[in-house]
């Protein structure tokens, strides 16, 4: 096992998508409990600003680096991180992995209608898939006990969260031993992508760490205002801790007597 980076204050475990998917599936074969945290930047500027979403990922068995910004502050700051392994890329690996090795899966999230478009895609993609229930994402939160123990009930084995954060998280946190499922993982707007709502950013967007940008075009009046703060915010994260991290290029000199002198 890697031993983890620490960024901002956060535990990251500095894992390939190769190597997490593998840990993923010795999980279920060995009946293991993985609960998985995405950060990019927007979210580790939340988790400052919110104890319980900090909490909640903190409590995670495997917290990734989802953002390509998150991996390249880590250079800057001397953390190695080894690549961005994005929530939907390992949601879409791990669908694959569950088809190949007849693991049934569960799907909660989205609303009802983005739902059923994506269980049709998924179908069409992975017919082979065990997938043992699903439900949409709107419900209260009394009523997260009776859904832990429905996906339970089920018999599923990898849990996938389409929820926005940090409802899934706190849910991860709260219920994600309870539902029995050997993987949780918050998949956040995968579901939407993969309903064919929204679309994803091409490739070279997403190498240059410009996806949120792409999405900023899709949905400017929703986001626009959120990712310009919060990337500010993480940039200045970033600047202040290469500052603290930085010693002093100035080399001390004392005067004589210092150490005395009164004010």
């Amino acid at each position: 096992m890697k031993h983890r980076q620490s960024l901002f204050g956060v535990a990251l475990d500095p894992l390939t998508m190769d190597e997490t998917v593998r840990r993923c599936l010795d999980a279920v074969q060995r009946g293991e409990q993985i609960e998985i945290g995405m950060v990019n930047a927007a979210k580790l500027v939340n988790m400052r600003r919110d104890p319980r979403l900090a909490a909640a990922v903190a409590g995670c068995d495997l917290v990734l680096a989802d953002g390509q910004a998150v991996v390249w502050a880590g250079r800057v700051l001397g953390v190695r991180l080894p690549e961005r392994v994005a929530g939907i890329d390992l949601f879409m690996r791990l669908l694959a992995a569950a088809e190949t090795a007849e693991v049934p899966v569960y799907l909660l999230g989205a609303r009802q209608d983005v739902l059923d478009l994506m269980l049709g895609r998924i179908a069409e993609r992975f017919p082979a898939l065990r997938v043992a229930g699903s439900r949409n994402g709107y419900f209260e939160d009394s009523e997260q006990g009776g859904i832990a123990d429905a996906v339970g009930a089920s018999g599923a084995r990898m849990l996938f969260l389409g929820m926005t954060s940090p409802k899934k998280e706190i849910f991860t946190a709260g219920y994600g031993k309870r539902t029995g499922a050997h993987v949780v993982h918050g998949v956040g707007g995968s579901f939407d992508i993969l309903a064919g709502i929204t679309k994803r950013a091409p490739l070279i967007w997403q190498r240059m760490g410009l996806e949120w940008f792409y999405r900023t075009l899709q949905e400017p009046r929703r986001l626009a205002k959120r990712y310009l703060t919060t990337n500010a915010a993480f940039l200045l994260m970033t600047v202040r801790e290469l500052i603290r991290r930085t010693p002093s290029a100035l080399p001390s000199t004392p005067s004589s007597g210092s150490a005395n002198r009164s004010h």
